[in-house]
């Protein structure tokens, strides 16, 4: 059959007029076959069907037609948060690119919370510290370790409160979704599940998570985006909404495992290194300034102080966890000279002090900030607002965490020395810390006093004049996460080689860099930690 139909090629069909290469009647047939379908098909195109003759010459198969095409975008104008995007053109208005939209939620999902604040927690009556916009009640100055005004006795699970409260006092509200850079939902969902942590079913845990859900994909403003334009506030770490089963003795809700809140962006005290919609914030300090120049004051303040130890460590060993290095740290404060140990085992400690503690901070160089029930403290941020520079053992402690507040270059402000150095007593903490000469400490501070204004929490009542406190800077950093992927959008760009599992490598990269590789600290998340991430 292949050597007929060769026979029949365009060459020899030409050499027929010559006299040459007589055709077989195959051939012959086959030529009259096909040029009578072409005027059958010519005749009903163009004269009955009213085609042209350059649309009947289109139907002819084109290889190059035949190969996948990508799909012809769409104008800009006809995507519905086109107008969002264009406010920023708006030079006259302060507000253009930065709107934010609250949605306006049934009080079962916040203000009730609050009015049954005895419920909040099995171990602490948090009725106090959900007073004065989530402050917590005001700290006196006895000792002279605060200001004379701003600093409260705040719990370090009150987030959700303050952060709703100063979006109260945000200066571009907006009640337009349609010009808003980005949409916020006032849920208290730390609040939320530290009621039902401990002894109480999954339906119990995933109740409120769930008809939250159901309420905001059946909203217009969630259909903009499939609610990737959304975020909302959890004062706790992540994996307190992470659960990986359906069985009752697993931990904390599923929140962040909900598919529609996989696409919102939510902001917690702790994020996963492992999943991209989630996003760490500053743990709140006891500080909360109603105007600039409390900030200014204090960080004079803390620039002109006398620190008489080398290092400090606030903290109780974990003799259960033998990944612990706590009782290793404890161990090498014990035996220096140099170094301030504050034990945080027994009784009534002065670890629940925060004059004390912050007054041990302010007399200390430098601050030991060891993984505590998970990756991360609270006192990380406090030894910094006094002004001490941290050390960090683990990159998840901050380096892999709070990259919208703190510079990626870590060590303009932090030192880092691995755990695993400390496990195999290959470090003396003293003597790695003499290395750094004092003009170098003396810079490193004036780093961390400099990152003071962005690491706290200003008073939810009030409004600093020029400062960026903890606050502008997440919701700025929100605004610029939806507005990228806006703009991605429209112009089509993806990153195909995308992998979820190493969402933490995405969050250091710099401006213009797209893609990651192999990293120096891979050891340390190489595979998720037990008990769904939490360092026991």
């Amino acid at each position: 059959m292949r050597r007929r139909l060769s026979e029949c090629s365009t060459p020899d069909l030409m050499l027929k007029a010559t006299g040459k290469n007589q055709p077989s009647r195959f051939c012959l047939l086959l030529s009259l076959s096909v040029l009578l379908w072409s005027v059958f098909f010519y005749f009903h195109f163009v004269f009955i069907g009213g085609g042209t003759v350059d649309e009947f010459i289109k139907l002819e198969p084109n290889p190059s037609q035949t190969q996948p095409s990508k799909a012809r975008r769409p104008p800009p104008e006809s995507y519905p948060f086109i107008r969002a995007l264009k406010t920023v053109e708006n030079k006259s208005d302060p507000c253009g690119g930065r709107y934010i939209y609250v949605h306006d939620l049934a009080p079962q999902f916040n203000e009730d919370m609050l009015k049954e604040c005895k419920t909040l927690s099995l171990w602490t009556n948090m009725c106090k510290f959900t007073t004065n916009a989530g402050l917590g009640p005001p700290l006196e100055n006895v000792e002279g370790v605060f200001s004379n005004t701003g600093w409260h006795a705040t719990n370090q699970f009150a987030v959700d409160v303050i952060f709703s409260n100063r979006m109260k006092q945000y200066e571009c509200l907006t009640q337009n979704s349609s010009i808003a850079a980005a949409i916020f939902v006032p849920f208290y969902a730390g609040l939320d599940i530290s009621r039902y942590l401990w002894g109480y079913n999954i339906s119990v845990r995933d109740a409120s998570s769930l008809a939250l859900v159901d309420w905001l994909v059946k909203r217009p403003e969630w259909k903009v985006m499939g609610g990737k334009d959304h975020f909302l506030v959890a004062g706790r770490i992540t994996w307190d909404f992470r659960r990986l089963s359906d069985q009752d003795s697993d931990w904390g809700s599923k929140l962040l495992f909900l598919p529609a809140a996989k696409n919102m962006s939510m902001l917690v005290v702790e994020s996963s290194p492992w999943n991209a919609n989630d996003f760490a914030i500053p743990y709140p300090t006891y500080f909360h300034p109603a105007k600039d120049a409390d900030v200014f004051v204090w960080q004079d303040r803390m620039r002109k102080l006398e620190r008489p130890w080398l290092f400090s460590f606030a903290g109780a060993p974990r003799p259960g966890n033998p990944k612990s290095i706590r009782g290793q740290i404890i161990d090498q404060c014990r035996n220096s000279k140099v170094c301030k140990l504050l034990e945080c085992d027994f009784g009534e400690s002065k670890c629940h002090s925060p004059s004390s503690i912050m007054q041990m901070f302010q007399s200390s160089l430098f601050c030991l900030q060891p993984q505590g029930d998970s990756y991360t403290r609270r006192s990380a941020f406090d030894s910094m607002l006094a002004g001490c520079i941290p050390v960090f053992f683990h990159p998840g402690s901050a380096y892999a965490q709070y990259t919208w507040h703190l510079p990626r270059n870590y060590s303009k402000y932090s030192v880092f020395i691995s755990e695993d150095d400390i496990h195999k007593r290959k470090v003396s903490i003293e003597e790695r810390l003499l290395q750094i000469s004092p003009e170098q400490v003396k810079i490193m501070r004036e780093e961390v006093i400099s990152l003071i204004p962005r690491l706290i929490y200003a008073d939810p009542r009030s409004r600093l004049e020029t400062l960026k406190d903890a606050f502008d800077v997440a919701v700025q950093s929100v605004i610029d996460k939806v507005t990228k992927l806006r703009e991605d959008i429209i112009k089509g760009r993806e990153d195909p080689n995308f992998i979820e599992e190493t969402a933490w490598k995405y969050a250091l990269l710099e401006e213009g860099q797209y893609e990651v590789g192999p990293h120096v600290w891979d050891p340390f998340f190489s595979k998720p930690k037990d008990n769904g991430g939490r360092a026991s």
